[in-house]
């Protein structure tokens, strides 16, 4: 590596960040660059450890070390090669991806680990600025056309790769854009739309065609595009949100997250909203569900002004470190501690919620709750609860964020036109490695096939999808798979 010894001489930086009372004054990134120096530092602690787990804690199989050497010899064009052979959409993980390749890093072992997610961004940052990222489709075309339905991460991961394989291919995105959750799911504070656009161009020079306000089995059938395309990949994501069906659930104020990120995210982008407004201003806000969306709602809530912020969760409060049922180099499931979460809000573990309670109106005016306690088994895992005697309570709230994550995709409409065959989850059933749905010519990946997931995840499967797909046209492939070795851990 670059400077053996870095991981001894430097300590974990991450870049600076815009102070919480004023990021909230509006939906910009407030994540800070490094500087050259520091860049050079951070990539130095990368310790060249005989196995590298960061591969395998990565689902793309990023090849890390090297981009990272790379980047410390200030090769810009060999690190984003690198980078760019596994991860079609580094400007995206690099800005909201949990990072499972730090939780593997040797490094992290007894010390921080490496700002792996940090130099990603980074590197195609650099390189977009250096205009390195160019069109890939070759000149010669196969003569074969893909139709992809989404235009999440997954899809567009397929879309990128049937393209660099030399396949004509068309996105078709229900939405107004492209982005799928990208874009109306992931706040702009976290991701701002322009990140997604300047990605959506290069795609179009390459000679992807976005078919955008066309819902597939509503204003044009499946059967036409299996008809009129030599292959079809199912990429519309997990949408279908768990709800809370207890009594009250029907007052006005209880929302799913999503409806109400996706209206702030149009705000932000000056899209009409056909619907009524859901908005946190001036109210007292709960958002039930302890993950990323929920941490979102929280966010834009901070920044629509609401009166005050409880987040609940139904779990007890994660541990702060690892434990022996979550050894390195697995991914541990800790207290996490995001940006919205340093903006204000009350953070409640273990907290049932019995029902919601109305005023003579109709409206949501507070929630009746009960504390919870678990039993844990020997390695501390929580197996059983029981409710708190004398804990029940009332929560004044006049709004209801339901952050409890995705049940499965949408059914109705083209999944069941298709006659497509469903897993025991209710999620489309294509076996991992295959992706073929047992409806001819028809793929599926993402959280459409898997469940809800992470975006790299998302990225991983439209990747190998599109490496599948390929196969089946062509009866061979020349796109990598994630366990392929990469020419450069060769060279190196």
């Amino acid at each position: 590596m670059g400077k053996p010894t870095g991981f001894q001489e430097f300590n974990r930086e991450l870049p600076a960040k815009v102070a919480p009372n004023e990021r909230v004054k509006n939906y910009s990134e407030f994540v800070g660059l490094y500087t050259a120096e520091k860049l050079n530092e951070q990539s130095a602690r990368c310790m060249n450890c005989g196995v590298p787990f960061c591969h395998s804690g990565c689902p793309l199989g990023n090849i890390i070390p090297e981009f990272n050497d790379a980047v410390y010899r200030k090769n810009w064009e060999e690190a984003y090669e690198i980078l760019s052979s596994t991860n079609n959409f580094p400007e995206f993980t690099g800005r909201i991806c949990p990072a499972p390749c730090e939780s593997a890093c040797v490094l992290g072992i007894n010390k921080p680990p490496v700002a792996i997610e940090e130099i990603e961004k980074h590197i195609i940052e650099i390189a977009y600025e250096r205009k390195l990222v160019k069109p890939v489709a070759p000149l010669v075309k196969t003569g074969k056309t893909v139709a992809v339905v989404g235009a999440g991460p997954a899809g567009l991961a397929a879309a990128a790769q049937l393209t660099k394989a030399g396949h004509a291919v068309t996105v078709y995105e229900r939405d107004d854009q492209p982005g799928g959750l990208l874009r109306y799911g992931i706040p702009d504070f976290k991701l701002e739309k322009w990140v997604i656009e300047r990605r959506i161009k290069v795609m179009e020079e390459d000679g992807v065609q976005f078919i955008c306000n066309t819902e597939v089995g509503k204003d044009i059938s499946p059967e036409e595009l299996i008809r009129k395309y030599d292959a079809v990949v199912l990429a519309g994501g997990s949408t279908i949100p768990r709800d809370l069906p207890i009594p009250g659930r029907e007052f006005k104020g209880v929302h799913f997250a999503m409806d109400f990120l996706k209206q702030q995210n149009k705000r932000v982008s000056n899209t009409e909203i056909a619907v009524e407004d859901i908005l946190a201003t001036d109210k007292d806000v709960v958002v039930i569900g302890g993950g990323d969306t929920g941490s979102d709602c929280v966010g834009t809530s901070n920044r629509q002004g609401a009166k005050s912020i409880l987040q609940f969760e139904f779990m007890p409060q994660p541990p702060k470190e690892r434990t022996l049922a979550m050894p390195w180099p697995s991914y541990p499931m800790l207290l996490k501690t995001t940006s919205s979460h340093e903006e204000g809000v009350q953070r409640h573990f273990g907290v049932n919620t019995k029902e919601f309670l109305g005023d003579e109106n109709g409206n949501l005016r507070a929630l009746k709750v009960t504390d919870v306690e678990w039993e844990t088994d020997f390695l501390g895992r929580p197996t059983k609860f029981k409710e708190v005697e004398g804990s029940e309570r009332e929560i004044p709230c006049q709004r209801v964020f339901l952050a409890m994550g995705f049940l499965h995709p949408q059914h109705q409409g083209m999944l069941q036109q298709l006659g497509v065959e469903l897993d025991e989850r209710k999620n489309v059933k294509a076996k991992e490695g295959v992706y073929r749905t047992n409806v001819s010519k028809v793929f599926a990946c993402g959280d459409m096939r898997r469940g809800q997931s992470l975006v790299v995840w998302a990225i991983s499967e439209g990747r190998e999808t599109a490496r599948k797909v390929d196969e089946f046209l062509m009866g061979h492939t020349l796109l990598e798979s994630k366990e392929a070795v990469n020419f450069y851990e060769q060279a190196f």
